[in-house]
């Protein structure tokens, strides 16, 4: 049995692969297809030591072109692949398999993922020999060079267009219609209106979101779009996001860009030039206004589990900076974000607030040994998000009633409790984190990198990468940091105990510079001189 086993693994199911492209002479009894396959079956037959077996099934393809892969007994093959009943496939010559280099690079990239090895029997070629793999990176090589100079050839053909003012394709903005004939775009009155009321709105109102909000009462869609196809888009409501794009589209005064450069567009403009800069002048203006709080890139404990149950979306990780000092995190109604803070009753909620409190309900309603309280404060974050994933589903917020919902895995039932909503929002900047941002630079560093280390030592966290992740910080910041700890016993104890006004004048990369020499006598005789 163990025998039988072994041989059956080493059985390669070959399937040959014929083609001619005329239908010239496919009438006769013995073809050109025939005398392909005579050939490969005498190969294959050649390798039966190595467990080579033809396959019954016939792959021929007559009077079909290679120049594209539309042709039946091609994609029977595709699809046999697909369905792993083929492990090679054999050709009399690779032009067979097909005469287009992209063509014939996706096919061998198929057969890769499956596992699958193509062998050429008249010219030596065998994508399971070293060799044949040779031939085959430098076939791709060239495959490659043919799809750039394909897309350099069609980057020129869109810039002359461009550059002659000519709509080259796309969803048309809002305020223009496509003629499909003449492949121009065309002034559509109704929604040219619209276009002008945002640029006046804004030059008014100054804001972004306090546009969205005005066109979403007067119930404006967005432009609403069909493809030749039937796929729609659009026609929903105005988001700040999609009033920014009509603001600084170029479009509208008649013209078209290319790589920055404006050129004469064929379309009519809807607005002045002067109203468009006018608007570009005072977008530069608010730009620091829209980064205040900022997207953050790392996860919360509750990253795609929280919902504001009344604007029905998510709510994602964030935080904003105060005074450029302190920050603080939280979780943001999407709805109110993109369309306005006045349609949403919770609008964020304060990060720590609402996942101690999610963590605290959750127990009462199950029993997972890691949401003990003594265990859940040694775990890290990642940890946590393990344990949170496959017991909690949702955890939606109603501002309005003042409830909090539970909806577990596997469990659609929902659990309820009343939570204030004061109970969610941000806390006050804590009174020790006011006190050290008194102190000098160098001394909050040297007890952030003590922080650190113990972290690390008590195995907190698995990195310092994954420590810096959770701070907002680059990796080579922290490494900086945590450099600190190299320093002589002396010179940490002075800059933690010290009274030296020097403290607050000496650069830190100074100090860097000190910490990266390895005697302890050397680094104190350079930080004397800096004192």
């Amino acid at each position: 049995m163990g025998t039988e086993e072994k041989q059956e693994k080493k059985t390669i199911t070959c399937a040959i692969y014929t083609r001619k492209s005329t239908s010239d002479g496919l009438e006769q009894d013995f073809t050109t297809l025939d005398a392909q396959r005579e050939s490969c079956e005498s190969f294959i037959t050649s390798q039966k030591n190595e467990g080579w077996v033809t396959l019954p099934d016939k792959y021929d393809d007559g009077g079909y072109t290679g120049a594209n892969t539309d042709r039946p007994a091609l994609q029977r093959l595709i699809a046999d692949i697909n369905a792993g009943k083929i492990t090679c496939v054999v050709v009399y010559k690779v032009d067979r398999l097909s005469r287009s280099l992209l063509d014939f690079a996706s096919l061998l990239s198929l057969f890769e993922k499956h596992n699958v090895a193509f062998v050429s029997i008249t010219q030596n070629f065998n994508s399971s020999t070293s060799m044949g793999r040779l031939t085959l990176n430098i076939l791709l090589s060239f495959a490659q060079f043919e799809r750039e100079i394909i897309s350099e050839r069609t980057r020129d053909k869109m810039a002359a267009a461009k550059k002659k003012g000519k709509w080259i394709g796309g969803r048309p903005p809002l305020g223009y219609d496509i003629d499909r004939e003449k492949h121009k775009l065309y002034i559509n009155p109704k929604e040219a209106d619209i276009v002008r009321e945002i640029f006046d709105l804004y030059l008014q109102k100054r804001s972004v979101m306090a546009v969205s909000s005005i066109l979403n009462e007067k119930k404006y869609p967005t432009k609403a779009f069909s493809t030749p196809e039937g796929r729609k888009f659009g026609g929903k409501q105005f988001k700040g996001t999609s009033v920014g794009i009509v603001l600084h589209n170029i479009i509208y005064t008649g013209k078209v860009t290319y790589k920055g450069e404006p050129f004469k567009g064929e379309q009519e403009p809807i607005i002045t030039e002067e109203t468009f800069y006018k608007a570009q002048k005072l977008l530069a203006e608010q730009r620091p206004e829209w980064s205040m709080a900022k997207r953050n890139k790392h996860i919360g404990l509750l990253h795609g589990i929280l919902r504001c149950k009344r604007c029905n979306c998510v709510m994602y990780y964030a935080y904003s900076l105060k005074a450029n000092k302190y920050k603080y995190h939280y979780y943001l109604c999407m709805n109110a974000q993109k369309r306005g803070y006045k349609g949403c009753t919770v609008k964020m909620l304060s990060a720590q607030k609402i996942e101690d409190k999610v963590i605290e309900l959750l127990r009462t309603i199950v029993s997972v040994p890691k949401l003990n309280e003594t265990v859940w404060a040694t775990l890290t974050i990642l940890e946590k998000i393990d344990v949170i994933e496959p017991v909690l589903k949702t955890a939606s917020y109603d501002g309005v009633n003042q409830t909090l919902e539970l909806i577990l895995c596997g469990n659609d039932k929902p659990h309820e409790f009343k939570v204030a909503l004061g109970e969610l929002k941000n806390l006050p900047v804590p009174p020790n984190q006011v006190d050290i941002k008194k102190e000098p630079q160098l001394r909050q560093n040297l007890i952030l990198a003590h922080q650190i280390g113990r972290i690390i030592s008590d195995k907190k966290a698995k990195s310092l990468k994954e420590v810096a992740n959770w701070l907002n910080i680059s990796h080579v910041r922290i490494c900086q940091i945590t450099g600190m700890l190299l320093l002589a016993p002396e010179i940490q104890e002075e800059i933690l105990l010290s009274d030296s006004s020097a403290l607050f004048e000496i650069p830190e990369y100074k100090v860097n510079e000190i910490a990266q020499e390895p005697i302890w006598q050397k680094q104190k005789e350079t930080w004397q001189q800096l004192i």
